[in-house]
């Protein structure tokens, strides 16, 4: 039999180590080349990461709660095939990786069933059980409201806001969280290292809502409904096919041989989500390749899972662009910092009713102003006015891909 390694991949530009919570598959199970094998926390949300070859999962090396570098091996697989075994590195066991401090070996290799039988991990979120642990809240001292009485991450929240009430204590100094750190750790490196700058244009939001509106009468029973953020994805994702330079990013430092501007395949759009504790940018793929209706379908459900700590290897990565957009509560206008290694990110003002002349007229339509911030290297600014102008064309003249 052939033994196989599998490692810790690197998910996100920032990802250093990763915490595993739960194997999703049990020692002498048969695991398939892109099967999600393990879920693992890392800095910025839970991942399933997925099995990089197809065989029998014989060996264990990470336990849960274990810590892990990226790149360190977490298990054993044997693909079947009757052969001569090469020669392969010991296995490292769960006593060795622990800390040479610590007084007692680590626990042996847990199995799928080892692990339901903790009540609180099975019947919790991955989200309620990062929040409980950023707040030092025992899972066992919350009453689950969902399904089966498993722990949500509303009931953590509640429980936290409670303890925050009930507090009399001075103000103190807040540590910061692991998502916290990792978001001041890439903006840190976007601020440092990339020069930015903005442009700005105001859009008229009238034929997008009549298209909303006409679209949701006709939805069928179940369809996720069209969000303006649908159209804007579809916009930006058309606006970068027809600007392909804009459409990649920067690599290399400027004065090296070997710096470039590398594209990407497709339009590839990370998309802000507000989490407790900080923010996610879960990646769609292939949006210029998407009708509204499907686009609609995908966003929603990459915003689930992405406020549920459940998003997957891939969506974690491969974005050039970004949008944010905090809705009808957020500022009139802001502007975004880039999410390295991405090109550009587009700041959505909230919707708000402004006069505007039409036909030598002033009307009141719904406005809203959008920033878009960019990568001075890929871009200039002849380039990103073209860009923001094509996109609110689109925006208020297109014929829609429904």
């Amino acid at each position: 039999m052939t033994r196989i390694l599998i490692e810790i991949p690197r998910v996100g530009l920032v990802m250093e180590t990763a915490r595993v919570l739960r194997w999703l598959k049990d020692i002498g199970d048969t695991v398939v080349s892109g099967e999600p094998l393990l879920e693992v926390e890392t800095e910025k949300t839970t991942v399933e990461i997925e099995a990089s070859s197809t065989g029998k999962l014989v060996e264990i090396l990470a336990v849960p709660e274990q810590e892990v570098a990226i790149g360190a091996a977490i298990a054993w697989l044997e693909d079947g095939q009757a052969e001569a075994l090469p020669a392969t590195p010991a296995a490292v066991t769960a006593a060795e990786a622990a800390p040479e401090a610590a007084p007692e070996a680590a626990p042996a290799p847990a199995s799928r069933e080892s692990i339901a039988a903790d009540g609180n991990r099975q019947r919790s979120s991955p989200a309620a059980r990062r929040l409980a642990a950023n707040h030092g809240i025992e899972l066992s001292s919350i009453r689950g409201t969902g399904p089966g009485g498993r722990i949500q991450l509303e009931d953590v929240e509640a429980l936290a806001a409670q303890a925050q009430g009930a507090a009399a204590a001075a103000p103190e100094a807040v540590p910061l969280s692991p998502m916290r750190r990792a978001v001041a750790r890439a903006m840190t490196l976007s601020n440092a290292t990339v020069p930015q700058f903005t442009v700005s244009r105001s859009v008229d939001w009238t034929e997008v809502l009549s298209l909303q509106s006409s679209l949701a009468a006709d939805s069928p029973p179940g369809a996720a409904r069209l969000s303006i953020n649908d159209f804007l994805l579809q916009a930006l994702a058309l606006t970068l096919v027809a600007f392909p330079s804009m459409n990649g990013v920067f690599a290399g430092h400027p004065d090296a041989p070997d710096a470039r501007i590398v594209p990407a395949a497709g339009a590839n759009i990370g998309l802000v989500v507000a989490v407790a504790g900080g923010m996610l940018v879960p990646v769609l793929s292939g949006v210029e390749s998407l009708g509204l209706r499907e686009l609609a379908c995908r966003r929603s459900d990459l915003v689930a899972r992405a406020r549920d700590g459940r998003l997957r290897q891939e969506d974690a990565s491969g974005a050039t662009f970004s949008i944010s957009n905090m809705g009808t509560g957020g500022p009139d206008r802001f502007t975004a910092m880039l999410n390295p290694p991405e090109s550009g990110i587009l700041a959505v003002g909230r919707m708000r009713d402004m006069p505007v002349v039409r036909d030598r007229s002033v009307v009141v339509r719904p406005c809203s102003d959008l920033t878009l911030t960019l990568d001075h290297r890929v871009a200039d600014g002849k380039l990103g006015s073209d860009f923001l102008a094509r996109l609110t064309n689109i925006l208020e003249q297109h014929e829609w891909l429904i």
